[in-house]
């Protein structure tokens, strides 16, 4: 039984006609009267019964019709919703997104809700070495996450944000004449660093082995806000992207760009070759027009 049949057994029993259903369904008499005895062939039972011009229903015919109203109903839905989700009106949207980032991109889900109110955004909150992982396993379809030359070759890789890495440290004496701070100095000092799940610990760890240094990591953390509370201190100091450091208390702390320059190069991942869902589609296609403006 397919749901065509079902429409015009419907309707044939609404107008009580063979005739006026064929008018109302844009369909030959002889069409609707074929499949009607095709259904009852399948159904092995009779639906219909004609009394001169009346028609009448069997209890079979009855049980048909009264399921086959509530099925068009729920096809007509369904029909309804698939629309919505082609035109981006509905839909669920998961993404991943460090904490660092969040704060930065709240103009953007602000945008993207006016623009797309049906959509439910299922924010995941984590490090993007996390949200890589997530996305290759099909548990995200996008997070945000920092460029690394050896980010997996199986995601696309959009960049969005660029900034310079800068150095937190204790606002005093012995750091407020200082213009900088270089890689070889930052390592002999206790490191505030962020967990290994989270790709900027990835990227520091690789600028220090490229320079033949080994680090003095005191805490590591997945917050911002915590690594900051220990410079203040006096537990070590912290490498953290510039627009973080405008967040910080500048009465107590200080931020000096770290030498030779390091970008942290914030972009959005999506599995290559994969289906990519409306809603995922429409929030690329936002944050190439917003954020392009936030660089």
């Amino acid at each position: 039984m397919d749901v065509r049949t079902l429409r015009y057994f419907v309707e044939v029993v609404r107008q009580q006609s063979f005739t006026r259903a064929a008018e109302k369904l844009f369909v030959t008499q002889p069409t609707i009267s074929k499949m009607l005895r095709h259904l009852e062939d399948e159904l092995e039972c009779t639906l219909l019964i004609r009394e001169g011009r009346k028609l009448h229903l069997t209890d079979s015919g009855q049980a048909v019709y009264q399921r086959g109203v509530a099925i068009l109903d729920e096809f007509r839905q369904l029909e309804a919703e698939l629309e919505d989700i082609s035109a981006v009106k509905k839909g669920v949207l998961r993404l991943g997104i460090p904490p660092m980032v969040g704060r930065q991109i709240a103009d953007l889900i602000r945008h993207f809700r006016h623009a797309y109110p049906g959509i439910e955004l299922r924010i995941s909150e984590l490090g993007g070495l996390s949200g890589e992982q997530r996305v290759l396993a099909g548990e995200l379809d996008l997070a945000m996450t920092v460029y690394s030359p050896d980010t997996d070759r199986q995601l696309t890789f959009l960049p969005l944000l660029t900034h310079p890495m800068s150095v937190v440290v204790p606002r005093n004496a012995h750091w407020q004449q200082r213009s900088h701070i270089s890689i070889h100095e930052l390592a002999e000092w206790p490191i505030l660093i962020y967990n290994e799940d989270f790709a900027l610990y990835k990227m520091l760890m690789a600028a220090f082995r490229r320079a033949e240094l080994e680090p003095r990591i005191a805490v590591r953390s997945g917050q911002w806000d915590f690594l900051a509370s220990m410079v203040q201190a006096g537990v070590g100091i912290a490498a953290l992207p510039e627009p973080v450091c405008q967040w910080l208390d500048e009465e107590s702390l200080l931020w000096l760009p770290l030498e030779p320059l390091m970008e942290w190069k914030v972009g959005l991942i999506w599995r290559q070759d994969s289906y990519l869902s409306h809603s995922a589609q429409a929030w690329i296609a936002c944050c190439r027009d917003h954020l392009s403006t936030m660089k």
